[in-house]
């Protein structure tokens, strides 16, 4: 319980990613749960399960790819386990918010909602900007950029994949 307080205050800008404890534990529970929740708000998007099951894979194919990469080029792959369960933790506690949102969006198409998920991405880019300044040791205008190639990359590329195929 203690090792998901210290990832959860990550969340709040707290903790540094290359200070948190290694488990493969909570990354691989981690892992299912974006998959899970990610395939989900998938399907329900676009309305096709397999479509939706090949987005959400290359998506976390190409974070794990991103993060290992970047990690490379700096020589800090030793806490990639870490860095890498700090990004899908994160994202998973983002999504316990933007569940909600999406069927209150989906429902209602209020301009409220949209307000509120616009709001919930930007605390995800900024948590993403965060883990990255921190694990690369970098300025601020870096890690956003470097946070913008990560969404790029990882979703854009799972998309423009996904329509390939």
């Amino acid at each position: 319980m203690e090792i998901i307080r210290e990832y959860l205050a990550l969340c709040w800008f707290q903790n540094e990613p290359l200070e948190l404890p290694r488990s493969v534990t909570l990354l691989k529970n981690s892992l299912l749960v974006y998959f899970i929740v990610g395939y989900l708000l998938q399907a329900n998007m676009i309305d096709d399960p397999f479509e939706a099951f090949y987005e959400v894979s290359f998506q976390i194919i190409f974070m794990l790819i991103f993060i290992g990469v970047i990690m490379v080029l700096n020589k800090t792959l030793y806490v990639y386990i870490q860095v890498t369960t700090a990004f899908i933790f994160c994202a998973n506690v983002i999504s316990i918010f933007i569940v909600p949102v999406m069927v209150w969006l989906t429902i209602s198409e209020d301009l409220y909602s949209y307000y509120m998920l616009f709001l919930l991405l930007g605390w995800y880019y900024l948590i993403v900007t965060y883990i990255v300044k921190y694990t690369l040791i970098i300025n601020i205008p870096a890690s956003l950029v470097l946070s913008i190639l990560y969404f790029i990359f990882t979703y854009w590329g799972a998309f423009a994949i996904a329509q390939v195929l």
